[in-house]
């Protein structure tokens, strides 16, 4: 194989698909990148057995073929290469090296036989959709942080996709829990969604996604199975990951319908009084405390080993004094997902989960649950 390819469109590459790799591997091929130069181009791919990640990039193709080498190194060496710089990548007879040279540097690389890369083939994928990319990041952004990173209860460990009918139209509808708090975001379900299974997209593969679709142009193609999404980006990137085999949880039982004391608060203002009195919490507790009257928010944080804090707020709230407790850290996670100047919430009692949302029907809904302070 010999191929020269622009250092800035290798190292765009390298940095969407090395990233799957983990820095550990018992099975040393799990460490390397694929690389495959054809009249195409030059193709990299890797992979953790759970996702794929592959991209094409246009190179100078002078003899085909393909290699694969550890990808966190031949990332760090494009990295430090000057800007500008084309980089020339060789195999030989003997593929057990990979030469990199650029100007006058030259670096050889431990290589292993392509044909031990294992494929994660995506198999048959009966439904496909297109998205805005803009849709995507919302629907990730606006849920990713809730969650769970409890491995015992392993469907808590990604984002649950699904389709169903909501006020006479069909919506697409993505949520995540970790049992302290639920985060809800709904949209038009795009042509082509209808009939889709309920998928649970994991962890990992939401990171990635959230960060290629930064940079993967407008539209993403989504393919899928009840094992499997496949997900094409304009910019050539494409992702393949598992789905998290289990069953999520009966979300909308947890979403209260009946809360009726309402409190409106200025956002920004809210998140900021919040972030101040909790420096004073303890850092495994992190409890602030909403005491609640007509036309006045009272918070407090009463910690025996380093003092107390308050803060009163001007607010909307018209019906009967309530106190109840939040984690300070989950509060400031939802308000910062809100869109809106204003915050509303719909509380019930001290022990009874609370519906934050920017207004009523909007597309984003939060539940959070009480502490005990």
């Amino acid at each position: 194989m010999r191929v020269t390819v622009e250092r800035a469109a290798l190292l765009r590459s390298l940095g969407h698909v090395h990233r799957v790799v983990e820095r550990r591997n018992t099975i040393p091929i799990l460490s390397n990148v694929l690389l495959r130069a054809d009249e195409s181009g030059l193709q990299l791919k890797a992979t953790d057995l759970d996702i794929e990640v592959t991209e094409t990039v246009p190179a100078d193709v002078v003899d085909a073929g393909a290699t694969t080498v550890p990808a966190h190194v031949i990332y760090d060496i494009v990295r430090k290469l000057p800007e500008g710089a084309q980089v020339s990548l060789e195999t030989g007879s003997d593929s057990g090296q990979m030469t990199i040279r650029s100007g006058r540097s030259r670096f050889s690389l431990g290589a292993l036989p392509e044909g031990d890369f294992p494929d994660l083939a995506a198999g048959e994928l009966p439904h496909g959709f297109t998205l805005a990319a803009a849709d995507l990041k919302r629907l990730i952004d606006k849920t990713q942080f809730a969650i769970s990173t409890e491995e015992t209860r392993y469907y808590l460990n990604g984002i649950y996709l699904h389709t169903l009918e909501a006020e006479g139209s069909l919506k697409m509808r993505a949520v995540a829990t970790d049992g302290h708090r639920l985060a809800r975001v709904e949209m038009e379900a795009p042509d082509g969604s209808r009939g889709m299974p309920g998928i649970i997209v994991p962890r990992k593969a939401v990171a990635e996604i959230q960060k290629l679709v930064d940079d993967g142009g407008d539209s993403v193609e989504i393919e899928l199975s009840p094992a499997k999404i496949r997900l094409q980006f304009a910019s050539g990137v494409t992702l393949i990951s598992k789905l998290i085999d289990g069953t999520f949880p009966d979300y909308q039982r947890v979403i209260p319908t009946g809360n009726d004391k309402r409190l409106t608060v200025e956002r920004e203002p809210f998140a900021k009084a919040v972030d101040r009195v909790s420096t004073i919490s303890s850092e495994r507790g992190r409890a602030v405390k909403l005491g609640l009257q007509e036309g006045r928010l009272a918070l407090s944080v009463n910690n025996p080993d380093s003092g107390s804090a308050t803060e009163e707020l001007d607010v909307d709230y018209e019906a009967a004094s309530l106190d109840i407790g939040f984690n300070a850290r989950y509060l400031l996670d939802i308000t910062s997902q809100l869109e809106g100047d204003t915050a509303l919430f719909k509380l019930a009692d001290p022990g009874s989960p609370t519906v934050i949302q920017d207004r009523d029907g909007a597309a984003a809904l939060y539940v959070l649950m009480p502490m005990r302070v």
